[in-house]
């Protein structure tokens, strides 16, 4: 019997159950399908909250811890495993904020670097971009990871420990309860017991714990992205515009996202966000009229109330936890995150104050 059981193995089961190990517990992860290929793949990997001072203290507490963090955590990675996650701190750009005011009032009281800049630090930093952009809000510590790259990284650092029992395509069909505690799942392949479950499930964890009377406001929210095959070096950095990105990476492909639609569980593409997304990429890139669009894919965020993530233990059942609802933040906030519940599990002082993300008075019991 292991002493953690997390199901769920996108990048915040697979950071949790890395923090455990490392800290001497057993742990089993399972997946029903193949570890971070939901979200965690899907996503475009900006390492900072979109426009970060429109996010409540919460997120900006657990981001700022992670931001940190991930130099580290890419490095430790890539020495493990051999497998790059491709950590490119190059900063971002935000051009035409409407609240720069706002903005530069959350640099000042946090301390981070974050400045507005004109038309001609503009084209000198990005010479492509569009002429017409006049303002931006520049954020120079901001980076880039290859989120594609970290799940793989991160799985293979899982499946090398010797205190991680990794499982993949193996559907949980329901927890086992003795009394008031939960002991661990049913599967396909069988019970998994544990002293402490974890449901990190993005959005699929309200699914997950339904079966136990519990209702939970984690939803499906689907997201559209494209990437651009295109030279190295046509943009370097992170171009943000009205909410949409482009991402450039170390091979020179350019993503652009995203869209935000309420569809269930519905992973399919559109030609109208295809058309959209297109619009946008030009519109902050012209060159990129040039360029094939390599691919386009669809993927699903676990939408929350205020995009705050619940982490800690569930009322009503010793032994559950959650570490899920993350929104479109989960791979920014994710060393934080599993780093907080990690401290809970392990009786250790917590890196910032838990209470925010406290699942009691937050879900309803039917």
């Amino acid at each position: 019997m292991s002493d953690v059981l997390i199901v769920g193995a996108g990048v915040i089961g697979l950071m949790t159950a890395r923090e455990l190990a490392r800290s001497g517990a057993k742990v089993t992860l399972v997946e029903r399908g193949a570890c971070a290929h939901e979200a965690s793949w899907a996503g475009g990997g900006i390492v900072s909250p979109l426009y970060p001072w429109r996010h409540g203290e919460a997120i900006t507490r657990l981001a700022l811890w992670s931001q940190s963090s991930y130099i580290l955590l890419a490095q430790e990675l890539y020495a493990e495993t051999g497998c790059d996650p491709e950590l490119r701190q190059k900063g971002i750009l935000m051009v035409d904020v409407q609240d720069e005011a706002e903005a530069l009032q959350w640099g000042h009281d946090h301390y981070r670097p974050l400045v507005k800049v004109d038309a001609a630090f503009i084209h000198d930093k990005e010479p492509r971009l569009n002429p017409d952009f006049t303002s931006a809000i520049w954020m120079p510590e901001v980076a880039s990871i290859r989120n594609p790259r970290l799940g793989r990284a991160l799985r293979t650092s899982v499946e090398q420990h010797p205190n991680i029992d990794l499982v993949e395509q193996c559907e949980v069909q329901g927890f086992l309860v003795e009394g008031e505690r939960v002991a661990g799942v049913r599967t396909a392949r069988g019970e998994l017991r544990a002293d402490s479950t974890v449901v990190a499930g993005g959005a699929w964890s309200a699914e997950l714990i339904a079966s136990l009377g519990i209702r939970l406001p984690v939803e499906p929210v689907r997201g559209q992205m494209m990437v651009f095959k295109a030279p190295v070096g046509l943009i370097d950095r992170i171009v943000m515009l009205d909410g949409r990105y482009l991402i450039p990476r170390s091979d020179g492909h350019i993503l652009v996202g995203s869209t935000l639609e309420h569809v269930g569980f519905d992973k399919s593409t559109t030609e109208e966000a295809r058309d959209s997304l297109y619009k946008t990429a030009l519109t902050i890139l012209p060159d990129l009229a040039q360029y094939p669009v390599e691919h386009h894919w669809a993927g699903l965020r676990p939408g929350s109330p205020g995009g705050i993530p619940f982490i800690g233990a569930v009322p009503g059942y010793e032994g559950l936890y959650l570490n899920c609802g993350h929104y479109r933040n989960g791979l920014v906030l994710a060393p934080a995150s599993t780093r907080l519940l990690s401290d809970m599990l392990l009786a250790r002082a917590p890196i910032i104050d838990p209470a925010p993300y406290a699942v009691a008075g937050r879900i309803e019991h039917d």
